[in-house]
């Protein structure tokens, strides 16, 4: 079976949403992001009063009427003169357990509310998304702040959780596309012993960043496009259909054992009180099949 996101409007969805739930819908004349937001969550920067110093997560259907949910409108809006989607982080103290940033970042849910059911790269999965930088602060240094604008996540399964006694579910972030300085910079986990076995690779202190690499092409603060090809022991990240960077060594391999999903948006990369980005999103699919 082939599941095809982003495909519809969020108009139409919304649209569709309101019937489901027995509501009357006035057809709105806002022209949206292409961006089919059913499939995916959004974690804020605000914090979540059941739980002081971590962040709301809104899912769906609540993210369909993004633009007037009184808390998500803030961080997450629409700029109807270019028919974007505005995601806006600053450091407000609200974050995830194992971060230290804030962040207005999607996370694809592949069934619709459930965070469960997710991907393997020997499924494989195509993400494209096209972007541009609104605005964003400048450390302290004069240099932009850094923001990273999609992930490939891991997870661990319950089994796996529990073979190695962790907590939780959470696993590295395989890639982490960044925009610093005007470049598309793009990390990939690497292990620190290639012949770790496969319990202990599945320990996120098995795995560190590589170097990182920047595409040629600077990209600014005009639009971009960004797409992430997944396929079994092969990662490829190419920006504005021209230039491509492909990883299929033995750490992509070795990677095949956890399960993914994508994130997308604003994960801000500054605890500067002063700091801020805001990041446009104009259109957004992920499939798989």
């Amino acid at each position: 079976m082939s599941l095809n996101f982003s495909k519809i409007t969020l108009s139409a969805l919304l649209f569709i949403a309101c019937l489901g739930y027995g509501q009357v819908c006035k057809p709105t004349k806002a022209k949206t992001a292409l961006i089919d937001l059913s499939h995916w969550s959004v974690t804020i920067p605000e914090e979540n009063p059941n739980h002081p110093g971590s962040p709301i997560d809104i899912g769906y259907p609540e993210i369909l009427d993004y633009a007037n949910n009184p808390i998500l409108k803030k961080w997450m809006y629409n700029d109807e003169k270019d028919n974007s989607i505005v995601f806006y982080a600053f450091p407000s103290g609200a974050t995830t357990a194992n971060s230290h940033f804030s962040r207005s970042e999607l996370r694809e849910t592949m069934d619709l509310g459930n965070k469960n059911l997710n991907w393997t790269f020997a499924k494989g999965g195509k993400f494209k998304g096209t972007y541009a930088i609104d605005a964003i602060s400048k450390e302290k240094d004069g240099k932009y702040s850094k923001v990273i604008i999609a992930q490939i996540h891991g997870r661990l399964t319950n089994a796996q959780r529990d073979l190695i006694g962790q907590k939780d579910n959470n696993a590295p972030p395989m890639l982490k596309i960044y925009w610093e300085q005007g470049k598309i910079r793009v990390k990939t986990k690497v292990l620190k012993d290639v012949n770790a076995s496969d319990t202990a690779i599945l320990n996120v202190k098995s795995w560190t960043d590589d170097e990182g690499t920047n595409f040629k092409e600077k990209v600014g603060f005009n639009k971009f496009t960004l797409e992430v090809k997944v396929s079994d022991g092969k990662l490829e990240v190419i920006l504005n259909g021209k230039e491509s960077l492909v990883y299929n060594d033995i750490n992509i391999k070795k990677w095949g054992v956890f399960e993914n999903y994508f994130k997308v948006g604003n994960y801000f990369q500054s605890t500067d009180p002063d700091s801020f980005a805001k990041v446009k999103i104009y259109s957004l699919e992920a499939t798989h099949l």
